[in-house]
């Protein structure tokens, strides 16, 4: 069902990527599970004349995920497939090759640092790391064999806010694609590809899928990268299973509404921490007390539910002590899902942002669950690590 950018968030999720009428009036799209398709002829099959040809190449349920995503984004395409990682790792082979220059921002989801320091630098890329805070000054660290800035903002973990539009606006100069990881906004509160990114990344696991329960990535590409971007999907083979693909599908019809809530509750207890014995300083880029706030209020339209805190001081047995206390939150990675989760944050692989922080960073994931009771679990978290 096709969706005008002036209706509300909320209309566009509830219709985006269905249509009823192509499926005997059913509401929701029919969940293919495929490999072999079939042709009519031979003369058919040897000219691939069909719109759908074998499963790896797309069926009616992967294309109701990335029209839907199209919607969301503003893209030319889009690609599903199986985790938020391979996400970041398709359009990275799909754009670099032997003796190419890639610049990460150095805050980046450790995975993709994990990815691009090695099979990126085994296959002879040259991969070098930048202070998230460079804004055009990224131009110093371009190179005649510059191909990929990726970018993430804010930062995974420490939340620093970059300046995409300055950033894409030197790359674009330099004729460099810049991608962007982009889980942390989602759609909803931040479209890349409006501030001069080329390739959107989303880990669709967390706040698209929503219920801890689904693994799944994608990537949409403006008019001038989405050929290749999708050329490299289908030689690499990367498609994602139809049950997982329905039900991120399925998540979407809900997002905006949870997305509200996440928001609410995170903004209601960072204000809090702020207050709170034996936190030295909250990283949520929505709080006036963030280095990045002016940032993130000129370009963002909305924060999810993911940010951290910073102990006064101690170590890993305080950091232990007030996670081992929790009731509420599970101790567990990954976010986006209807539960809160918290994490201790490390640094160490870290070569530029390593932050000048007293004690523990914690990373906190706000769920759905009732605020004061996720605050009566933080605050006996602090009385356990020895700060409240």
């Amino acid at each position: 069902m096709t969706t005008k950018r002036k209706d509300g968030i909320n209309t566009r999720l509830a219709h985006i990527g269905n249509d009823p009428r192509a499926f005997y009036g059913f509401v929701n799209p029919p969940v293919v599970h495929a490999s072999t398709v079939l042709f009519p002829d031979a003369e058919t099959m040897k000219s691939h004349n069909q719109k759908y040809t074998y499963g790896t190449r797309g069926t009616p349920t992967t294309d109701a995920l990335a029209e839907a995503m199209d919607e969301l984004e503003g893209s030319a395409g889009t690609i599903i497939v199986p985790s938020g990682l391979a996400a970041v790792t398709v359009p990275l082979l799909a754009f670099l090759a032997a003796g190419d220059h890639v610049l990460i921002v150095d805050s980046v989801y450790g995975p993709t640092r994990r990815f691009a320091d090695s099979m990126l630098k085994g296959f002879g890329v040259e991969v070098e790391y930048y202070d998230p805070h460079i804004g055009s000054g990224i131009s110093a660290l371009m190179k005649s064999n510059t191909k990929v800035v990726f970018t993430e903002s804010p930062g995974s973990n420490t939340f620093e806010m970059q300046d995409i539009p300055a950033i894409a606006a030197v790359a674009r100069q330099k004729g460099a694609i810049v991608m962007m990881d982009n889980t942390w906004a989602t759609p909803v509160f931040f479209r890349p590809l409006e501030h001069g990114v080329d390739i959107s990344i989303h880990a669709a696991t967390k706040y698209p899928g929503g219920h801890s329960d689904v693994l799944l990535g994608t990537v949409s590409a403006n008019e001038n990268c989405w050929k290749r971007l999708h050329d490299a999907f289908i030689t690499l083979g990367t498609c994602a299973g139809p049950d997982d693909v329905y039900q991120v599908l399925r998540g979407l019809r809900t997002m905006g509404v949870r997305l509200e809530r996440h928001q609410e509750s995170a903004l209601e207890i960072a204000h809090w921490l702020e207050g709170q014995p034996g936190v030295a300083q909250v990283l949520h880029p929505a709080l006036p007390s963030h280095p990045g706030y002016e940032i993130w209020k000129r370009d963002f339209s909305g924060a999810s539910g993911l940010f951290s805190f910073v102990f006064t001081g101690g170590g890993d047995h305080e950091a232990n002590a007030f996670l081992n206390a929790l009731k509420f939150f599970g101790l567990g990675y990954s976010w986006g899902g209807f539960e809160s989760l918290a994490v201790q944050v490390s640094l160490a692989d870290r070569t530029i942002a390593k932050g000048n922080y007293p004690g523990p960073v914690i990373r906190l994931q706000i769920g759905l669950e009732d605020v004061e009771d996720l605050k009566a679990d933080i605050a006996n978290g602090l009385k356990a690590a020895g700060l409240g």
